[in-house]
């Protein structure tokens, strides 16, 4: 799909998305609980339908009612053997399902688009490795069998968050208590404090013992409750990125006091309107899209922490650099470092491409609407925002989207 967009500005008030990483934490817990419970505002993007999927696979019933998900949960372990859970693109729905897998000790396989299997798996391979149980990765497929056992689990920070938040849905069901130590750095630290609330509000109790230490009493359950997922701060900064190019959005639907990481986008674009300021992207990696875009039309920056934006649905660092660079930008791309030079920037010279991956497009969307631009690949938007260009269109942004 291609998304045509003429030169136009954004105007207007508009509510925040539901905030997908608390959807796909929210719906875990509702089916981890061996009871019936409802997750409001939900939006169906392709990443949260890949969940579903999976807690389907696993036995939960899921039943759908307009932003409502009523799940009745199941007992992980005590899964049917022989389980084929269907992560799409999804990430976090792969991180997060292969330690509730391990609960039960059946032969399960997790199944995904090819590109979600390059990205790192090795913190599971090397627990499943020194627990002795089946871990094979291969042809687009992960193979898995056995139970995990509670213990002490030693983990990198630096390699991402969504294993340690995988781990916390299932350690507290098991009989014994665990720890997790992470290594420091600790990047994205916020999603960890996200997953600790979403166990919360289902009755599970994570303690920070110091700042690299979780400690997870066992023989927890997931009660029943009811609840409501929160606006997105990382979909909402694309409305945001308007009001610092020319545009007049309110934006409603967020909760000021959120965890989510994200919510710091204000912080960062006003930072942007100095010269060549120095951000660190570390702990809101799906945020640098957006900002080096922003940095491209304002006066450049210098972003710090930016060496996982490799590991995303693309390498987002040199996408952003060579999509950019057809409006006439100058961004250096380097091991942990991305700067962007103050230039004067120009209508694309040639089709500006999405890479599969939504938030380029969505960005690319963005400085569009200055210079017009024609982007393929428009249909990434599907996995986390399915209603972009008709929320945006609804702004006064002109766009033509075109399925050939």
């Amino acid at each position: 799909m291609f998304a045509n967009i003429k030169q136009s500005t954004a105007k207007g008030t508009v509510s925040a998305p539901p905030s997908k990483s608390m959807a796909h934490r929210l719906l875990i817990c509702a089916g981890l609980s061996n009871d019936t419970t409802k997750v409001r505002n939900v939006a169906f993007s392709q990443d949260i339908l890949a969940t579903i999927d999976c807690l389907k696979a696993i036995g939960a019933k899921c039943d759908i009612d307009n932003d409502t998900v009523t799940i009745t949960g199941v007992n992980p372990t005590k899964l049917n053997n022989n389980i084929i859970a269907n992560c799409r693109e999804s990430g976090s729905t792969l991180r997060f399902f292969v330690p509730i897998l391990l609960l039960s000790d059946c032969n399960c396989v997790l199944v995904g688009s090819e590109y979600l299997f390059n990205r790192p798996m090795s913190v599971y391979r090397e627990i499943c490795k020194k627990q002795n149980l089946k871990f094979n990765l291969s042809n687009g497929r992960v193979d898995i069998c056995g139970r995990i056992t509670a213990g002490e689990y030693v983990i990198n920070g630096s390699i991402s968050s969504q294993f340690i938040s995988g781990l916390l849905f299932a350690l507290p069901l098991l009989e014994k208590d665990s720890f997790i130590k992470i290594i420091p750095p600790i990047e994205s630290r916020s999603y960890i404090n996200m997953t600790i609330s979403a166990l919360k509000t289902f009755g599970i109790k994570i303690v920070w013992k110091d700042d690299n230490t979780l400690f997870i009493n066992g023989n927890q359950k997931y009660r029943q409750t009811i609840v409501t997922v929160e606006g997105d701060y990382s979909n909402a900064a694309f409305y945001e990125a308007f009001n610092h190019i020319g545009g007049n959005v309110e934006i409603l639907g967020l909760n000021n006091d959120s965890l989510q990481g994200d919510r710091i986008y204000k912080e960062l674009f006003d930072f942007l309107e100095a010269e060549c300021p120095v951000i660190d992207v570390s702990d809101c990696p799906d945020l640098a899209p957006i900002l080096i875009t922003v940095a491209a039309l304002k006066n450049g920056a210098t972003f710090k922490g930016t060496k996982r934006l490799e590991i995303k649905e693309s390498n987002r660092g040199v996408v952003m650099a060579n999509e950019l660079a057809k409006f006439g930008a100058e961004i250096k791309v380097l091991d942990n470092e991305i700067i962007v030079k103050k230039t004067r920037l120009h209508s694309p010279n040639e089709i500006l491409c999405g890479h599969n991956d939504h938030r380029i497009v969505m960005s690319l969307a963005v400085i569009s609407s200055l210079f017009g631009g024609k982007i393929s690949d428009a249909k990434a938007i599907n996995k986390s925002f399915p209603d972009f260009f008709e929320k945006i269109k609804l702004l006064g942004i002109k766009v033509d989207l075109d399925e050939n």
